[in-house]
């Protein structure tokens, strides 16, 4: 048996619009259901919201989201969480950083960083903070 974690990203009317660019970053097939799709409609305004999402590439990558409907408190608030993306080649992970990047905030630009051979940290567009790294061996 093996366990595996996938970050779930919640938005307020904008997780189709999210799902739809990590997708343009990271590739894969995005699987939507909406609230009307489900019969779950509670808010007509609503019906086409994602109730369940996912982002999933044959890389690895893996990211569901969803629309908080208006019944249920949503706040984004601040740095909640990061969305970590690692990995070995510099090539990969500069291209996925230059896409990830636009209309972004840059907290840390991608360069290399005293634990890493490449580090960086931005806020996307959607209020999401990722950070990008270059795996690099444990010396503990």
């Amino acid at each position: 048996m093996s366990v595996t974690t996938t970050t779930h990203l919640n938005f307020r009317g904008t997780a189709r619009e999210a799902l739809d660019f990590y997708r343009s970053v990271f590739g894969g097939r995005t699987v939507v259901v909406t609230y009307k799709d489900a019969g779950a409609v509670q808010n007509e305004s609503e019906a086409d919201w994602v109730m369940w999402g996912e982002v999933a590439g044959d890389n690895g990558f893996h990211v569901m989201a969803y629309d908080v409907p208006s019944q249920l408190p949503w706040n984004q608030g601040d740095n909640p969480f990061f969305v970590s993306v690692r990995g070995d080649d510099a090539e990969e992970i500069t291209a996925l950083w230059g896409k990830l990047a636009e209309g972004s905030t840059i907290v840390r630009p991608l360069e290399p960083a005293q634990w890493a051979p490449l580090y960086g940290m931005l806020t996307d567009r959607f209020g999401v903070t990722w950070v990008l790294d270059i795996t690099a061996p444990y010396n503990g």
